[in-house]
């Protein structure tokens, strides 16, 4: 499978890029089936939203990941209401941002939310500013894992949940469905972009996506449903890592040569301009590259 590539600003920015019309993620609510009563859903209002997937079991509905609004959310109940008539029990958040919590205030109230425990910190953080990641209080994660693989059965569902360093963020969860071989990756790979985003203000790292593509690897699955874009295999996570790899051993190699940040960039084709968000709205948006270079630095 092929990677495809959108512009890291208007990913980040909400900004639908050139091409948006054939991008699933800037449309209607689309529902794949996958396997064994697993769903993968893409697509809905309001800009670009987050895959999201959900799983019926036996005494109700798991959903991983809550949409960017609740309007996307509720055409994500909708949809799930087609389905079955079961209720939906628990929201799985595989990290903070806000494309992939904000939709939480469609859901019941008295829901449980899982997160990780540092995506639960990420969440409290901006709560009193309603910044990126901070949904209402009702709708703060109930459950929190603290364990690199937790192992859970809910509604007869068997769940690992994975969390193998700090990567897009501190607090990523990875969905492992070992039953139907079907993984949740969150945003630690997407195909909307060519190379992971840091969050570098949410403790995320580079050498985490090397940690958790290792540890995809090593998982029996068949499926990976991205944060963002399409399904991928298993060559797909291999080559990204690889890529990863590669690059942080290319710079750390500039950086002891005593090449500056701007030296490099040039080395390799990039442009700093590209790492500005479009408008010029916000903060500049650290590129890996730049994310690598500083971490190198620091050491």
């Amino acid at each position: 499978m092929l990677l495809c590539s959108t512009a890291l600003a208007d990913l980040v920015c909400g900004q639908v890029p050139q091409g948006a019309a054939n991008n699933p993620s800037f449309g209607p609510l689309i529902v794949t089936p996958l396997k064994g009563d697993v769903y993968w859903t893409r697509g809905g209002t309001g800009g670009n939203n987050c895959n999201t997937g959900f799983i019926v079991g036996d005494n109700g509905v798991i959903v991983v990941d809550a949409k960017l609004n609740p309007e996307s959310a509720q055409a994500m109940l909708a949809e799930i209401a087609k389905i079955t008539s079961k209720p939906v029990t628990h929201v799985i958040l595989t990290h903070s941002d806000g494309d992939h919590v904000n939709g939480l205030p469609a859901f019941p109230k008295g829901i449980i939310i899982i997160a990780h425990q540092n995506a639960a910190k990420e969440m409290d953080a901006p709560m009193k500013a309603g910044g990126r990641g901070a949904p209402a209080r009702e709708y703060m994660p109930t459950q929190e894992i603290t364990k690199n693989n937790e192992v859970l059965t809910i509604n007869g569902v068997q769940l690992n949940l994975i969390h193998a360093a700090p990567a897009h963020t501190s607090g990523d969860l990875a969905v492992f469905l070992p039953d139907q071989r079907i993984l949740f990756t969150g945003d630690v790979m997407a195909t909307t972009r060519p190379e992971p985003l840091v969050h570098r203000e949410k403790g995320g790292t580079s050498g985490g996506f090397v940690d958790f593509y290792r540890a995809f690897i090593a998982l029996d699955v068949d499926t990976f449903v991205t944060g963002h874009g399409e399904l991928v295999a298993k060559s797909d996570i291999q080559k990204r890592m690889t890529e990863v790899q590669e690059k942080r051993a290319k710079i750390s190699a500039m950086v002891s040569q005593g090449q500056s940040l701007e030296d490099i960039e040039t080395s390799l084709g990039e442009s700093a301009a590209a790492t500005v968000p479009a408008g010029g709205r916000g903060p500049a948006i650290a590129s890996l590259t730049e994310i690598i270079y500083a971490e190198v630095k620091a050491k």
